[in-house]
């Protein structure tokens, strides 16, 4: 498995993956990501932007996130706890989604273990990352890579989502 930046002719695989992590959601009852977002232009603007990743086997995309160092404007207000770090700037984890056939054999984790390289290289003390509360999965799976939940954000649409941060 490797993970590298993007490209535009990633797209269609990105696309998939996206596609059915929706479907998965939906037959979980989760809401999360029903309204045709993520979708081409946000990957595309992902790509162009240098943000996006894949993680490809044989060719085939397995695994897309955007990932990046920087600072999140939901992340300045949290509810119900706090960031376990008081950094102005960290990693930042978007979008991630793993295909069908490569759930379950570490694509996920391996990801996780990318961004935290990337974050130490960048010196940023932590990664941080939401969620939906009712996505069970993601909730699992971050916990499962270091992450703690520290307490509600609120999207620009009023949505909330579960904050995580992971401290490196």
């Amino acid at each position: 498995m490797q993970i590298r930046n993007a490209v535009l002719n990633d797209l269609p695989d990105i696309l998939r993956i996206l596609d059915a992590a929706k479907l998965a959601l939906r037959a979980c009852g989760v809401d999360q990501w029903q309204d045709g977002y993520p979708n081409a232009d946000s990957v595309r603007a992902d790509i162009e932007n240098g943000t996006g990743r894949v993680l490809v086997e044989n060719g085939a995309g397995l695994a897309t996130a955007a990932v990046y160092v920087g600072h999140e404007a939901t992340y300045d207000r949290i509810c119900g706890g706090s960031w376990r770090t008081d950094a102005p700037v960290y990693g930042i984890i978007h979008r991630i989604a793993v295909a069908p056939q490569a759930k379950n054999k570490g694509a996920a984790s391996r990801f996780m273990d990318y961004c935290a390289e990337l974050a130490r290289a960048a010196g940023v003390p932590s990664l941080r990352c939401d969620t939906h509360a009712d996505n069970a999965i993601m909730q699992h799976t971050l916990e499962k890579n270091g992450y703690v939940r520290c307490g509600t954000i609120y999207l620009a649409d009023g949505a909330p989502r579960v904050g995580y941060e992971r401290v490196l």
